[in-house]
Formats: structure tokens, sequence, C-alpha cells
């Protein structure tokens, strides 16, 4: 990781401009799961920190983006760009991070450089499908997760495709891993924004219903309940919860377990990804720690 790092650093020198360095500066790398992935699957390749490099910029870019969209104070538990330098520096920071990241990308085989850059315009569609989406209550399960996989996985399935295609190794079983890998990965973190805490989460809890978003647990929990119910849940919806409106979701939840029928789905991705990579046993541990998260 340290090559990735290093590279990540050469690109941002090469902007040549002080402020983006200053603010790239104050980003949380996080678990730069989308690197480490590239590394694993293609590791031997000269070029492979440079392409881990390039898909962790444009990740940084539509986090930027994302915390614009959604007037996110925090970002991994520390200050987002937009609420320290404004919204306009924020999205004209992604926007750099994009242009430099594409400006690499373009000299990798054709094949490589398209599988990343489809997936930004499918991870862009997705940001527009979720802003749609949080106008109203959804109640709608696939629309949901096809959000979900345009969103978030797409990228993570990019990157393990390409990696897989600048190793020779199948690319399809990494595409397959990748995509399954990314959902479980989202739908364990809804999971964790309702039942980890504001010290854990780095944020509200139950953060993502008061910002709109009807994640896998509110869709299950909607189709459980009564007519009376269903309606008290709508109204709720993008709202500031009051305590007695957090207890009562969580007592349906827990009651309807909607949260285990989430995980559930989790693994059941988690596991067919498995399938795909059982010959690959750290792959396979990714997947094991990620699913492990929420409980």
């Amino acid at each position: 990781m340290d090559r990735v790092e290093t590279e990540i650093q050469r690109l941002i020198d090469e902007v040549g401009y002080d402020e983006v360095s200053r603010l790239f500066a104050t980003l949380s790398g996080g678990k730069r799961l989308r690197a480490k992935l590239i590394l694993k699957i293609a590791g031997e390749h000269q070029d492979a920190p440079l392409l881990a490099a390039i898909v962790e910029l444009i990740h940084a870019a539509s986090l930027l983006h994302d915390d614009v969209i959604d007037d996110a104070d925090m970002r991994r538990g520390k200050p987002s760009v937009n609420a320290t330098d404004g919204s306009k520096t924020a999205v004209m920071l992604g926007d750099i991070l994009y242009s430099k990241a594409f400006t690499e990308l373009v000299k990798f085989d054709t094949l490589v450089a398209q599988t990343i850059a489809a997936s930004v315009t499918a991870l862009s569609k997705g940001e527009m499908m979720d802003v749609k989406m949080a106008e109203s209550f959804n109640a709608d399960e696939q629309a949901y997760l096809d959000m979900l996989y345009l969103k978030t996985a797409t990228l993570i399935e990019a990157a393990a495709k390409a990696a897989a295609l600048l190793a020779k190794k199948n690319a399809a079983k990494h595409a397959l891993y990748g995509k399954n890998l990314g959902l479980s990965f989202q739908i364990i973190d809804d999971i964790l924004d309702i039942t980890s805490d504001e010290a854990t989460l780095g944020k509200p809890a139950m953060n993502d219903f008061v910002e709109g978003k009807c994640t896998l647990p509110y869709i299950y929990l909607h189709h459980a309940l009564d007519a009376q119910d269903k309606h008290r849940l709508e109204s709720l919806h993008g709202k500031k919860l009051q305590e007695v409106d957090l207890q009562w979701i969580k007592q349906n939840m827990a009651q309807y377990k909607t949260i285990q029928k989430s995980f559930e789905l989790a693994k059941q991705l988690s596991d067919e990804a498995k399938e795909a990579m059982a010959e690959d046993a750290e792959l396979v541990a990714i997947l094991d720690t990620m699913i492990q998260r929420s409980f």
C-alpha cells in the first residue's frame, strides 16, 4: 500500500496547486478497499499501484460530491470539505480529482480504461437515482438494490475486473466477486447506521432515514407493517426523529427481524462471491472480515 500512497501523492503534486494539496491532505483515506483489492489481484503487475491510485482518486471525488449532495458536515468522523471550505470548493476539488484520474487512466490498455470509465458513469447515474429516490418513501426493494449497485458496487466491481484484466486472470469471476462484495459491504453499512452509536459512526445513528434514504431494513419493515403503521413510518421519512420515533422504529425492526433479513441478503451475496473465488483464500478472507462488521 505504500506504493499506492506514493502514487496518489505524486498525482496530487502534479496538479501543481497548493490549495488542492492542502485540501486533499484533510481527507481521510478510509479503508482503501478498492486499492487493496487491485493489489491483491494484480499486485505483481508494475502498473497495479497506479491503477489503484486512480481508483482511489475517483472514489475520493465521488465522496466529495456525495457530501455536497447530502449536505453532510462529517466524513469518516472528520469535518467534510464542504463544511470547512464550502460546497463550491468541494465540487471543484472533486472535479480536479476526477480529471486527474482520467488523465492517468488513458495510459492503460483500452479495455482496462473502459472498465473503470464506464463504472464512473454508472456511479454518477446511481447518485442521481439516489437523490431522486429520496424525494419520497421508497418501498421497492429491487429499485433500491439497482441504485445501490450503480452508486456503490460498480466501482468495486470495476476495480476487481480491471485488475484481473491487468493480471490476465478470469475477469468475469473477479467482476462478480467485486459486485457482490460492494453490495454486501453497503448493506452491512446500512445495518450499522441503525445498530451502531454516534461515536462509532462519526455521525448520528439512523441518519440515513433522516436524510431520506430508505435502506433495506426500512423497506422490509414497511412490507411487514399494517396500513396504519405503514403511514406512520412514511410520515417520519426525511425528518429529524424524536426519541419516541427512534424507539418505535427499532422495536418494530426487532419484532419483524428486518435487520436480520437484510443481513441474510448480504451474507447470500457474500457466499456467491466466495464461491466464485473459492481458490483464493485471501479474497475469501476479505469477505469474511466484511460480513462480520455488523455483529
